[in-house]
């Protein structure tokens, strides 16, 4: 078993569908096992996206530079650099500002291949490149290049962790031990 944190980010929150994203999780027979509303501290968010994480931090950066460079756009024209690793601080800037702006709901979600099973069903982080019936691809349809024109965060809706490791590291910032319930799903009895 699997443990994979997912923060419906203020865009979700604000906009009424967090009950539709759990029930995405719940129908292919994950336990929620831990949630909570909250008000993100600066503090967390700055432990959630770590400044020391350079491969995600140039990810995000690289990220930005294919969709500008499909674009046509020329990168160092409007964002002031073409190097990933600034582009990427940039959009870490804006990922804190984003999540701290409004309540998450912030869960742990429990199943064989967690992490693995949540990102697919959350889809590309690039709300345009999510496959329909994805979350983002049924729900989201912003774009880096709007939100970096905007000097903002991608409206992606949620939060999902990438790997194991991640999830492990992100669950224990998000819940205490004692946040986190066991229980037995009628599916359990089922699948064993």
């Amino acid at each position: 078993m699997e443990q994979t944190l997912v923060v419906l980010k203020p865009d979700a929150v604000a906009r009424g569908i967090c009950g539709e994203i759990i029930s995405r999780f719940e129908k292919v027979g994950l336990k929620m096992v831990g949630c909570k509303l909250i008000k993100v501290s600066k503090e967390l968010a700055e432990k959630h996206y770590p400044k020391e994480r350079e491969e995600f931090i140039r990810g995000m950066g690289q990220k930005t530079l294919d969709n500008y460079k499909a674009l046509g756009v020329d990168v160092k024209k409007e964002l002031g650099t073409d190097e990933s690793y600034q582009i990427g601080l940039m959009i870490r800037q804006w990922l804190i500002e984003m999540i701290t702006s409004g309540p998450v709901l912030a869960m742990v979600w429990e199943g064989p291949h967690a992490v693995e099973l949540v990102r697919k069903i959350a889809g590309h982080t690039l709300p345009l490149q999510a496959a329909p019936g994805t979350i983002r691809g049924d729900y989201s349809f912003d774009s880096s290049y709007l939100a970096n024109t905007a000097k903002r965060a991608i409206k992606n809706l949620l939060h999902a962790s990438g790997n194991q490791d991640e999830a492990k590291y992100e669950v224990s910032l998000w819940f205490s031990k004692d946040e986190i319930c066991q229980y037995e799903r009628v599916e359990e009895k089922v699948m064993r």
